[in-house]
This record gives C-alpha cells, sequence and structure tokens, in this order.
C-alpha cells in the first residue's frame, strides 16, 4: 500500500487560504511560516484552487508573487508546490535538458520511475509549457544508447499487467547474452525489454536472470556496463522492483554523496509527497539506520529545512 505524507485538508477554505498568503507576502517582511503551513499542508489540488481565489481576490499569480518575495532554496520549494504534478516533471526535465549542463541524474529520476500515463501526461505539460516536443529534446541533448533509451522510455508504451512465463526465460536469456556480448545490437534488446515488458514479466524476467547467471541483473549490468547507460539501466531494474527503495537510495546518495544536492532532495520530495514519501521513509530508515527527517535536519537549515521537514511530515521519534 503506498502512501505520501501530504493529503487533502479537512475543513479546506481557500478563500481564507488566500487571504492568509496575501497577507503573508504583502506584509513589509514576508512571513514564511504562514506560507508553510499553509503550502504544504494542502494537497496539490487544494493548492491550486488557493492560486484561483488569490487570483480573484488580489489580481496576482501566486506562484509569480512567490517568485518576486522568496529566494535561492526555499523559493524552490514554495514554487515547486504550486505545480501540477505533470508540469512539474515538464518543468524539472526541460531545466536538466536546456540548462548550461545537461543533468542526466535527474532526466533518470523521471523516466525511470513514471507510469504510461504519467508520462503522457507530462508530455502534454512539456508541450503546452514550452512549445516543443520533450522527445524532439531527449533527442538533441543526449547521445548514444543513453538517448535510445529516454527516448524509449519517453514513449511510455510498457505493456500494462501482462505476464508470460514462457517468454521470461526467453527474455533474461537475451538480458544475460546482452552483458556478455556488449555489442549495439545487445544493448538495444537489453534496453527493448527493461523498457516495454510489464512490471509483472520484468519480475519473472529477473528471476529468470538468477536463475540463468547465478547473479541478480543489477550486479551484471554494474559489471557489464558503464556512464549514464549503466545508471538508467540500473535505475529501471531498481523502480521496477520495488520504487520507494529507489528514491530512498537516491535521496541518500543526494544528501550524503557530494554535500547536500538541493535540487535532487526538493524534486523528490515534491513530486512523491501525495504518492509514496511515507513508504520512502519507511525504506530510509530500514536502509540506513537514519530517519529522512534527521538527515535532513541535519544539513538543511532555516525555513528552508521547515519547509522541507513539513514536506516529509517526520514523527516525534524521527528527530
Amino acid at each position: 500500500q503506498t502512501q505520501g505524507t501530504i493529503f487533502p485538508a479537512p475543513n479546506f477554505n481557500p478563500i481564507m487560504d488566500a487571504q492568509l498568503l496575501g497577507d503573508a507576502l504583502q506584509g513589509i517582511s514576508c512571513e514564511k511560516d504562514v506560507l508553510i503551513d499553509i503550502l504544504t499542508q494542502r494537497c496539490n489540488s487544494q493548492r491550486f484552487f488557493i492560486a484561483e481565489a488569490y487570483k480573484d481576490m488580489y489580481g496576482r499569480d501566486l506562484m509569480m508573487d512567490l517568485k518576486e518575495n522568496l529566494s535561492h532554496h526555499f523559493k524552490e520549494v514554495m514554487v515547486g508546490l504550486m505545480y501540477p504534478p505533470a508540469s512539474y516533471d515538464a518543468h524539472e526535465l526541460w531545466h536538466a535538458l536546456k540548462g548550461v549542463d545537461t543533468e542526466e541524474k535527474c532526466l533518470i529520476d523521471i523516466l525511470a520511475s513514471r507510469s504510461n500515463m504519467e508520462i503522457f501526461q507530462m508530455k502534454e505539460a512539456y508541450l503546452m509549457q514550452y512549445n516543443t516536443d520533450l522527445q524532439q529534446d531527449i533527442d538533441s541533448e543526449t547521445s548514444g544508447h543513453f538517448r535510445d533509451t529516454l527516448m524509449n522510455l519517453a514513449q511510455g508504451t510498457r505493456t500494462e499487467g501482462y505476464a508470460d512465463p514462457s517468454t521470461a526465460a526467453q527474455d533474461a536469456m537475451i538480458l544475460w547474452e546482452a552483458c556478455q556480448q556488449k555489442t549495439g545490437e545487445h544493448k538495444n534488446m537489453l534496453q527493448m525489454i527493461l523498457c516495454n515488458r510489464s512490471q509483472q514479466q520484468l519480475w519473472m524476467v529477473f528471476q529468470e536472470f538468477q536463475n540463468i547467471s547465478g547473479q541478480d541483473i543489477v550486479e551484471a549490468i554494474n559489471e557489464c556496463y558503464d556512464g549514464y547507460f549503466k545508471e538508467l539501466l540500473v535505475a529501471i531494474v531498481l523502480c521496477i522492483r520495488d520504487k520507494p527503495s529507489y528514491f530512498a537510495y537516491r535521496l541518500y546518495n543526494a544528501i550524503h554523496d557530494s554535500g547536500f544536492h538541493n535540487k535532487t532532495v526538493i524534486r523528490i520530495l515534491i513530486a512523491r509527497s501525495e504518492i509514496d514519501l511515507m513508504n520512502i521513509r519507511q525504506r530510509y530508515k530500514e536502509r540506513y539506520g537514519k530517519s529522512l527527517f534527521h538527515d535532513i535536519k541535519h544539513f538543511a537549515s532555516g525555513h528552508y529545512e521547515s519547509a522541507l521537514l513539513a514536506i516529509c511530515a517526520g514523527d516525534a521519534e524521527d528527530y
């Protein structure tokens, strides 16, 4: 049972929320605590109604006012919360593709983990927001087998709900050969299977792979391939197996590996807040011994820290 940390607020009153936000933003000094209390404690659809009420009341765009009044990472969190999920994915992909440097890890996180429907909605949002096609941008900004695999994922054509034991062994054999041979053709076969078979089918394929090779598929990929192509293949496997574990692993790396990679932490917390962030928190604690809440508290500070912790929604024992 997947579970987020942000739910629809009971007794929701968008007009009152809009007024409180207006007062907080228009005051001499911006009352950031009020922004945190409201925007992290309402679900995405409720924030949409607050923005509508805000526009009616002040004739202004709430997102623009947040952008103008806030700064740094705190601004990124508050503004990020205002995007509908598909638009937020589109926004993150656009910046990952069109920024100074391509942010491959962002492309991997989003495209390896989203369902067909989420990918379809994200492509629509991308086209509306940036007047350009996501697949064209992936094609022009990335290269090689990494690009081919991203392009395949961006089609959103994974089979749904279907599993066939008789072809699982064949697929596993192809994957195993692809790890031995490593030719261009084998790489194509490898990514075609990982990007297009159903989740249920791939569960069986990974099991068969273990039987044939005596090795876990992730180990085999790590041994045989390198670079972002390898990272993407591993991410697909991990997301098929257990998405919350994948995001726990990504958060841990973002927090501990290279200082605090703010963008990754913000993106995952916002994107998963209404889907499976509670599960991600549980996996994080199980796997790394410390709670996500504890680690964020240790690395972030000020209103930025408060906003992240509010989204993370920790319990007393998480401190």
